[in-house]
């Protein structure tokens, strides 16, 4: 009972605080209903950041909280849960299993030391270059499952000094993890959050009397172009922080690649099966750019799924054990909770708030918002997970733009972007936690390196918010 108790610490102190929410006053200004919304919110966040209970526990308690403590029906509640950019986040996750299933890992490594050379520093260029293309359209946490094996065989075959090795595991490590967190942000597919946010601008703004209109609605394309080049100034540079943050004494990888080329060639050619894979996932990404507007970005990612279990190349069992379908609970229940915080209007009073405190600084409108938006989003992602951080952020930020007649688009893409910068913590994004299962990474690694990180990112966000978006027409 003792172990117990202690386990799970915070999920008691968390019911203690909600109970003196809820059973002391209700703050001027707020709604009955927005505070209820508020004490779920406050505790889903302590609890998000906590874990003593499993997160997908976390989202099954806000959809009970909603009927029990907004008497909201449950038929209500659970139409709620199933948005486009919900089924989105299932179908991503199941191509993502589907692909890692093909076992590609090393041929993926030959072809970028195939292009980069030996050279160590070209070679951790080269992974951070194909992690973060790949992590911008299917996902960090897939590709780092993917690029992990592939740092790894290259560790093994570089050396047998520990020492040596630790550090050029450090280098090849953290080329994986940022590049992906980075990259997330590139397209919708590419985290969960854009979708989240995709869904708050689409549904925060409509014209009350014609709900067919969406004047900040996202294509996938239109996303593309207002955050692909954000991540793509920022790779070189991540790249040159970590040259000079971490270095090593293995300059030149030769006698690896020589091994990795003979350990490839014992296992032959690409089989039909890897060429179809290919060809399925280039099919889905024509899908989401060019008929997402029309059909969803949900149902692409859906028929995606659909035509790898068709096609054999996985079945369901597969992605039944592969995908983590807590994640998609977690996102719709998120999603859902910041539905009930904009309608209750809980997100107009923190907003309110939230813009009081920063009138009295003088950041409470352009440029001055922005940078507090994405510092607010920064400190909240470096606590919890990047969804879960625009999940809640999201009504808050938009109630703000609208209120200040701050473009929402601009906000909305400042807080997804900046909900990419959790480069402090091993639990800041799936990316760092996977490479940090390695073993070869400490805590104090992230600490010493993410805040050069972090500053990179802020002045290449405000740079982009105040030249690149307003060229463009954003």
């Amino acid at each position: 009972m003792i172990h117990y108790l202690r386990e799970k610490r915070w999920f008691f102190i968390t019911l203690i605080i909600q109970a003196a929410m809820l059973f002391g006053p209700v703050p001027d200004g707020v709604t009955p209903e927005g505070w209820r919304v508020l004490v779920m919110t406050v505790g889903a966040t302590i609890l998000f950041i906590t874990e003593p209970i499993p997160l997908p526990a976390v989202a099954l308690l806000i959809i009970l909280g909603q009927v029990f403590l907004l008497s909201i029906d449950s038929s209500v509640v659970a139409k709620s849960l199933m948005k486009d950019s919900v089924l989105f986040i299932m179908g991503s996750l199941m191509l993502a299993v589907a692909l890692v299933k093909q076992k590609l890992d090393k041929r993926l490594a030959l072809l970028i030391v195939s292009v980069t050379g030996s050279n160590t520093y070209r070679i951790a260029f080269g992974i951070s270059v194909f992690s973060g293309i790949l992590a911008s359209f299917i996902g960090e946490h897939t590709v780092a499952a993917m690029m992990l094996p592939v740092a790894l065989s290259l560790l093994q075959l570089a050396t047998d000094d520990e020492n040596k090795r630790k550090s050029l595991a450090i280098l090849f490590l953290f080329s994986i993890s940022y590049a992906c967190a980075m990259a997330g942000i590139g397209t919708p597919s590419g985290g969960a959050r854009n979708a989240i946010m995709i869904d708050y601008l689409r549904d925060f703004f409509y014209a009350s009397d014609d709900p067919a209109t969406y004047p900040y609605s996202v294509s996938y394309l239109q996303w593309m172009i207002y955050a692909y080049p954000v991540f793509l100034v920022q790779l070189p540079l991540m790249h040159f922080i970590l040259r000079h943050t971490f270095k090593t004494d293995i300059t030149d990888m030769s006698l690896a690649v020589t091994k990795l080329r003979e350990q490839v060639g014992e296992e032959g050619s690409l089989s039909g099966r890897h060429y179809l894979a290919i060809l399925l996932f280039l099919l889905t990404l024509i899908g989401w750019v060019g008929f997402s507007s029309t059909y969803g970005m949900g149902t692409i990612a859906i028929l995606g799924a659909v035509l790898f279990l068709v096609t054999g190349l996985v079945r369901w069992n597969d992605l039944n054990s592969g995908v983590n379908w807590g994640v998609v609970w977690l996102y719709a229940a998120a999603i859902s909770l910041g539905g009930q915080m904009r309608a209750t209007g809980a997100a107009a009073w923190v907003a309110d708030m939230f813009m009081s405190t920063l009138a009295l600084v003088g950041l409470d409108h352009g440029l001055g918002l922005l940078a507090a938006v994405m510092a607010l989003t920064t400190f909240i992602t470096n606590t919890m997970s990047n969804g879960a951080a625009v999940a809640v952020l999201g009504p808050i930020v938009l109630t703000i733009a609208t209120a200040t007649e701050t473009n929402p688009l601009a906000v909305g893409m400042v807080t997804a972007i900046s909900s990419a910068f959790a480069y402090f913590t091993v639990i800041g994004t799936p990316a760092s936690t996977i490479v940090y299962s390695s073993g070869y990474l400490r805590p104090p690694d992230f600490m010493k390196v993410g805040w050069r990180m972090a500053i990179m990112s802020f002045v290449v966000l405000m740079l982009a918010s105040k030249f690149y978006w307003p060229l463009i027409g954003l």
